[in-house]
């Protein structure tokens, strides 16, 4: 059999044939692979879920975190039908809140459906949360299917070995060489494999995933206003159905941030950061109080 090649057109060839660049993927994702709660599973919700908390999250942190997730949610139907306040309360201390809101939603619009759930990209896609990344880790961890998933370990191993003393390297380089190197049949496997040893490489090598113009260094989580937006989640949550007022905010971030070193918050960014959670689905105005949604 003739040797596969890179596709055409995608700048110049990477340094390594794509046979030989397959074959060496396999290899080390053998020799790491990891025994993942989540991989012993073919239940496209539970690896929906595995997919959302994944996403700039340490996979210790997720195991543990998917379980009980799955053991207050187990179904589809079942954190459809959960209030938002049980789900954004499940969800705390995995950060980005939004997160939970828009699995809350899909969760919704599927179980509104009726159907099965979707293996189709374009189906996958119109769900709330749902981007490139994790409609194909569902297709191809769930289903068995191709497609594209390009995330930051599997970014990692083809940065390594396909542009070793490149830098700004786009994505739109290596989306076709991510496609044409993707199997027709074992899937699954290809992608743990590039997973596992993309892990290895971010432990044991200066990280290549930087050089990628995709790269964006996170900024610091203390004392931003993300930090702020979660501590107020937790206040609203904390309330119930008594609510709290931008004063009541004001004070508890204030306390905080004198802790810190940090300026004092005021009522009015207190009062937009309420206006803001609100316009987004967090919570609710009612009379002279905010609460939960």
């Amino acid at each position: 059999m003739a040797p596969r090649a890179w596709p055409a057109g995608a700048g110049p060839q990477p340094a390594r044939a794509l046979d030989e660049f397959c074959d060496l993927v396999w290899q080390e994702g053998l020799r790491f692979y990891r025994d993942l709660p989540w991989r012993n599973t073919c239940d496209p919700y539970a690896i929906w879920i595995s997919e959302v908390m994944l996403q700039q999250t340490q996979v210790a942190r997720v195991d543990g975190r998917w379980q009980s997730w799955l053991l207050r949610f187990p179904t589809v139907e079942a954190l459809a039908q959960a209030p938002q306040a049980d789900v954004l309360a499940e969800w705390q201390g995995m950060g980005y809140n939004r997160r939970a809101l828009a699995l809350h939603r899909a969760a919704k619009a599927l179980a509104e459906a009726e159907g099965s759930f979707p293996h189709n990209t374009q189906e996958l896609l119109s769900l709330p949360g749902i981007g490139p990344a994790t409609a194909a880790g569902i297709r191809a961890f769930a289903f068995n299917l191709r497609g594209v998933y390009l995330e930051t370990n599997v970014r990692t191993v083809f940065l390594h070995e396909l542009f070793p003393r490149e830098e700004g390297v786009p994505d739109k380089r290596l989306v076709p060489l991510v496609d044409a190197a993707c199997p027709d049949d074992d899937v699954r496997g290809w992608y743990y494999a590039l997973l596992d040893y993309g892990a290895h490489l971010k432990r044991t090598v200066p990280n290549p995933s930087r050089r990628s113009r995709s790269h964006v260094r996170q900024s610091n989580f203390e004392g931003s206003h993300r930090q702020k937006r979660a501590a107020v989640v937790r206040m609203l949550l904390s309330a119930g159905p008594r609510g709290v007022n931008a004063k009541e905010v004001a004070c508890a971030l204030t306390l905080g941030e004198l802790d810190a070193g940090r300026d004092a918050v005021d009522d009015a960014y207190a009062c937009r950061l309420l206006e803001e959670l609100a316009a987004e689905g967090f919570c609710a105005r009612m009379g002279g109080v905010w609460v939960i949604a």
